[in-house]
């Protein structure tokens, strides 16, 4: 537990401090061991370091469980960090590609290689990271300050659900821990107009204010617009 507390603290430690002056959305490569000893951000490494402890208003967030058992990734992964409202935000996740790394063969992502009606660690090998400088409302669910793990469940229809989870550093979704769940929030879906081969999420400002979560693969771009709570 204390090993994983001490990666989250690092992995903020590493790669906030870019876009603390910062307005727009940036977005760094790396991982916990290449980007550690970085400038930092002090609020958001207090609010990754925040795991499990408790939010200023005292609502419990994010749980650790026991550190998993190393296992080797399969796809790149990207920090973004962003400056949204002065509140900043990160995402850690896996980029997985649609062409098979061993055959070059396009595999259909949606219904296949992420199957409907199924939890999803929206990336791959690790579920993704979300950290919180500041509490921000999402649909009217508001998510306090500290570090989350996001899911999706994609739907045959076309529709898909952002699940927040509290639980951090799994390996997957499989178990899915529902119980640690703490929001279902469901997502815009749009067309793309082009095929987009790796898996891409972004955090960017929204014209009318606050900011907008954004998660696109193949032909399809899901979103959810959030406000910063001050």
């Amino acid at each position: 537990m204390k090993m994983l507390r001490s990666s989250l603290l690092a992995l903020s430690l590493a790669v906030v401090g870019s876009v603390a002056a910062q307005a727009e959305p940036v977005a760094l490569p790396g991982d916990l061991s290449r980007d550690a000893g970085r400038a930092t951000d002090p609020g958001l490494a207090a609010a990754s370091n925040r795991v499990p402890g408790q939010t200023p208003a005292g609502q419990q967030t994010g749980t650790v469980p026991p550190p998993a058992p190393a296992r080797g990734r399969t796809s790149p992964h990207e920090t973004i960090t962003a400056r949204i409202d002065g509140n900043a935000v990160m995402i850690v996740y896996g980029r997985p590609y649609s062409k098979d790394p061993k055959t070059g063969e396009i595999r259909k992502v949606w219904g296949t290689l992420v199957p409907f009606d199924k939890v999803w660690r929206t990336g791959s090998d690790e579920a993704t990271l979300f950290i919180l400088q500041q509490a921000i409302d999402v649909g009217g669910t508001v998510i306090p300050v500290g570090a989350y793990s996001l899911y999706t469940l994609p739907a045959a229809d076309g529709s898909a659900q952002l699940l927040v989870n509290k639980l951090v550093g799994q390996w997957g979704a499989t178990p899915y821990d529902e119980k640690h769940e703490f929001a279902r929030i469901p997502l815009k879906a749009d067309a793309l107009t082009t095929q987009l081969d790796q898996f891409t999420m972004a955090v960017e400002k929204n014209p009318g204010g606050g900011g907008v979560i954004k998660l696109a693969w193949e032909n399809t771009q899901f979103s959810v617009p959030f406000t910063v709570k001050k």
